[in-house]
């Protein structure tokens, strides 16, 4: 039996192909392997992603070779997938949720607070930028895009005084001993350090080859984070974050919705049980909607 996964071509996508490649391998003794897709988010560097489209960009053209039957599963960061998962696909599994926060990466060992004013500091996600914003106004933000070794690359060759990633990423690539500061108090993207196995609806042999990979905890927190997010219909336009965790049978999420510029900043908390992870979410969009919410929305989308 030969299995076929779906993945980007960079490095930090293949380490994470062949993470599942390597499971399914020892697990069920199938061959497997991986097809290498460029996606629209590759070929664009050199924009913003909030200005070519957000959410999507890195999965779009791997979710038409699985609808193809090109592939039979398709590897992604949870972070990059779309609220709504096309007709005929799922999400088979979650994987377990690495360290979800954010680093800063320094170029003299500086933490956020230490950073000189004026510091130019790299990153393409208004989630963080905003998050920045609020707690140093004075830094000097810049656009930052490319993988992980790009980023920590330019960073070395002094283009930036530092750079924020996810720790998952800079862990998964090698870099975990060049981080300065975890960022604790930064809500984290939606679904930041798990990954998603990506399967054809009804393709119930590969649904089960797969099982052993979701992990429920990580799952349930996908669930409440996606809901929220759903909620909000955010996308890469928008800066929102949201981080839930779950303690024995109860689920908490904590989340924001904020203007471009982190001035208006609406957080909230919001618990329930674990069997109610997606209302939880849900709740919390409905509450950051109705004290603001919508009316950063209609300006940002400008309806």
């Amino acid at each position: 039996m030969k299995i076929k996964i779906g993945t980007r071509k960079s490095k930090l996508a293949l380490w994470q192909a062949n993470f599942v490649k390597e499971f399914l391998e020892k697990e069920h003794g199938v061959e497997v392997e991986l097809v290498k897709i460029t996606t629209k988010g590759d070929k664009i560097l050199d924009s913003p992603l909030a200005k070519i489209g957000g959410k999507g960009l890195f999965v779009k053209e791997i979710e038409e070779a699985l609808l193809r039957g090109d592939i039979d599963l398709a590897v992604h960061s949870l972070k990059d997938v779309p609220m709504v998962i096309p007709e005929g696909l799922k999400l088979g599994a979650i994987t377990k949720r690495e360290n979800p926060y954010d680093v800063l990466l320094s170029r003299h060992g500086k933490t956020l607070s230490q950073l000189p004013e004026g510091a130019k500091v790299g990153t393409s996600s208004l989630r963080r930028q905003v998050q920045l914003k609020r707690v140093r106004r004075d830094l000097k933000i810049e656009i930052l895009r490319g993988n992980v070794d790009t980023r920590v690359r330019k960073l070395k060759e002094g283009l930036y005084d530092a750079v924020i990633l996810a720790y998952a990423g800079v862990k998964r690539m090698g870099y975990e001993e060049e981080i300065t500061e975890v960022l604790k108090d930064f809500i984290p993207a939606v679904g930041q350090g798990s990954l998603a196995i990506e399967i054809r609806e009804e393709d119930k042999t590969t649904e089960e080859l797969i099982r052993g990979l979701n992990d429920e905890e990580s799952y349930l927190r996908a669930v409440c984070e996606r809901a929220f997010l759903r909620e909000l219909e955010g996308g890469c336009q928008v800066p929102i974050g949201a981080f839930a965790t779950v303690k024995g049978e109860s689920v908490n999420i904590r989340g924001f919705l904020s203007d471009l510029e982190g001035e208006r900043f609406i957080e909230g908390n919001e618990s329930g049980s674990v069997e109610q992870a997606e209302e939880v979410g849900k709740k919390l969009a409905d509450y950051i909607l109705g004290n603001g919410g919508k009316e950063i929305l209609k300006e940002i989308y400008g309806g």
